[in-house]
């Protein structure tokens, strides 16, 4: 740390004599001629990789970028490369950022997110889809990843999942035997589901850095997001059957969701699950007209989720006992996150609501939720705001520098060195996409998702829109690639989120009663490393099967141009004054003599037809 801090200090002070001899210099000074030749033809580059430098020795990334673009503005004023009156746009560039409505749902989603950590929702989840899966093998594992699909799809916000399962199963992992890295890995991969299913935060940031709808990118995520929850749940799969003891089934004692006679009756939740999915996919097809993709999905659930409800509420207030108390606790466990899906993503997916009117919509469910909850108090309201306010001017911050990197980056044509650069790359576009690729996953270990969308996507898009890659589809890929960066180790943040709550030494469990030990750094990290594997294996079938996230496009209504017909309504010919003259065209320059517009006023030939009235 002594030596970083050194280099850092160092190179701020050259940076700063550098600067200081620059403004002291005589006007009339020169250049060395080969200085500035070599700063003209590469000055693009130069730019960047000052950029990675900095970034590296570890300074702040909002005010590396505004420094970056500031600095070599001013050299490219000197050399002149960039005009100076490119500068003046600078002030309508941060207006137009803090102006933008769709980034304004970040903060909608942060706080809807903190709100459910905070409501019990997630504890009630985790606790009763335990109690499902709890006897089969790895079942508690199951449980994590079926509930870190669903918080994905309330929350938007990784901090707020990894923290409440590691809070949650951890401990209850622990106690039934569960391998460390197992259990670390699943927590920890789970809640990086957040970044790719939707609502996202990344999504939302990519769709605004690729000038794409926010809806297309969420409901082109939808598939890949559900398969790589999959693809966990076969790793976990796999790794119980190689291993069936870091991955317990949960003993008879631990399953409380038991009838009056000590049966779970597990029949009676399938045969609800059967009658609810019939009479949602009856009602969609009757009375809906959305009849695929992403929307038709969430409808179905929402419907089926409805019907389930009302049998549930049925049968406590009559005492019917159709249901066993497993089966009904799982119904009203799945109404809350249900409901809020349905608030936020049927609405945009409908077309009822925009993201951020959506965003607007959830976080009102969470804080009705959390009331409903008996959670609601200022302290509550006071945490979620505080850290909706943090991270909202994170995102913020690194976003204006980032306006003043490019601007500078741009105006010494940049985007031009990327774009020649890119698209020069042997393999046309299966070289760029390798190319984009391992670039994103490099720069995960150094960078987090908001700086990579900020900073990478904005010199990727161009050169991607140039080979004719569809964006959406490129930047669903990208997002899935940019969720290594939450698990990379040793830098990745779900890590360091579930290290703050993870056991460090050993304990006395509070069930038990038993000295359980804790877990090491190490095996957090070790834990992480085949998830990483796994999202790098779902970027690759996004590119073998680009279908999963191009199903977006057959949601947008069609138009046949051979269909289109434009009626103009014509007054009657009685009231038409006699004189009146159709008006000439004038002649088009360059065209021939037949594609001319006829003139008018010259009388036509004695043998021509009569003109049609």
């Amino acid at each position: 740390m002594t030596l970083l801090r050194t280099i850092r200090v160092t190179l701020s002070l050259a940076v700063l004599a550098a600067l200081a001899l620059y403004l002291a210099m005589p006007a009339e000074a020169a250049v060395p001629a080969g200085v500035a030749g070599f700063v003209e033809h590469n000055m693009a580059p130069i730019m960047f990789a000052a950029l990675v430098v900095f970034l590296l020795l570890g300074y702040p990334v909002a005010f590396a970028l505004a420094a970056n673009g500031l600095v070599f503005g001013l050299v490219g004023i000197e050399f002149g490369l960039f005009r100076p009156d490119f500068l003046q746009a600078l002030p309508e560039r941060v207006f137009g950022t803090m102006n933008n409505d769709v980034l304004l749902a970040i903060p909608f989603f942060t706080f809807m997110g903190l709100v459910l950590e905070r409501s019990g929702m997630a504890e009630d989840l985790l606790d009763t889809i335990g109690q499902l899966f709890g006897p089969v093998r790895g079942g508690l594992a199951y449980a994590v990843i079926f509930v870190g699909a669903l918080l994905a799809a309330t929350t938007g916000v990784v901090a707020a999942s990894v923290i409440s399962m590691g809070l949650i199963s951890l401990p209850i992992m622990l106690r039934y035997g569960y391998d460390r890295r197992l259990a670390s890995g699943v927590i920890a991969a789970s809640g990086t589901l957040a970044q790719i299913i939707p609502p996202s935060l990344v999504l939302i940031v990519m769709a605004d850095q690729l000038q794409r709808p926010v809806g297309d990118m969420y409901e082109g995520a939808f598939i890949p997001g559900l398969m790589l929850a999959g693809l966990y749940a076969l790793w976990v799969f796999a790794s119980s059957m190689i291993n069936p003891a870091a991955a317990p089934g949960l003993p008879p004692d631990a399953q409380t969701l038991r009838d009056a006679d000590g049966k779970t009756r597990r029949l009676s939740l399938l045969v609800v699950t059967i009658i609810s999915a019939t009479g949602a996919i009856t009602l969609m097809q009757t009375f809906s007209t959305v009849k695929a993709g992403a929307d038709y999905v969430v409808l179905t659930l929402s419907a089926g989720m409805l019907i389930a409800f009302a049998l549930a509420v049925l049968n406590r207030l009559l005492r019917l006992k159709l249901l066993s108390r497993l089966a009904e606790q799982v119904v009203f466990v799945m109404v809350p996150p249900l409901a809020l899906i349905f608030l936020v993503l049927g609405t945009i997916f409908v077309g009822v609501a925009t993201p951020t009117e959506g965003g607007a919509m959830g976080a009102t469910g969470a804080l009705l939720l959390a009331a409903v909850k008996g959670r609601m108090n200022l302290k509550l309201l006071k945490q979620a705001t505080e850290s909706t306010a943090k991270l909202s001017a994170f995102a913020m911050f690194i976003l204006l520098g980032a306006r003043v990197f490019s601007l500078t980056f741009y105006g010494v044509n940049g985007h031009r060195w990327v774009e020649e650069l890119l698209t020069s790359l042997p393999g046309g576009e299966t070289g760029f996409l390798i190319f984009v690729n391992v670039l994103i996953f490099v720069l995960a270990f150094f960078l987090d998702y908001f700086e990579l969308a900020f900073i990478v996507i904005p010199l990727i898009g161009p050169a991607a829109e140039h080979l004719g890659i569809d964006l959406v589809w490129l930047g669903v890929m990208l997002a899935v690639n940019m969720q290594t960066s939450f698990l990379h180790p040793p830098f990745g943040f779900a890590l360091f989120f579930l290290r703050s709550v993870a056991p460090k030494d050993s304990y006395l469990d509070r069930v038990t009663g038993k000295h359980t030990d804790g877990i090491t750094t190490a095996q957090i990290y070790r834990g992480a490393v085949p998830f990483v594997a796994i999202q790098l294996v779902m970027v690759t079938l996004v590119i073998l099967f680009p279908g999963m996230v191009m199903h977006y496009k057959s949601s947008t209504p069609t138009v046949d141009p051979a269909t289109i017909q434009i009626d103009v309504p014509m007054p009657p010919s009685d009231d038409l004054p006699l004189n009146i003259q159709p008006p000439s065209l004038p002649e088009a320059p360059g065209l021939s003599p037949e594609l001319q517009a006829p003139d008018s006023t010259q009388p036509e030939p004695q043998d021509a037809p009569p003109r049609a009235d």
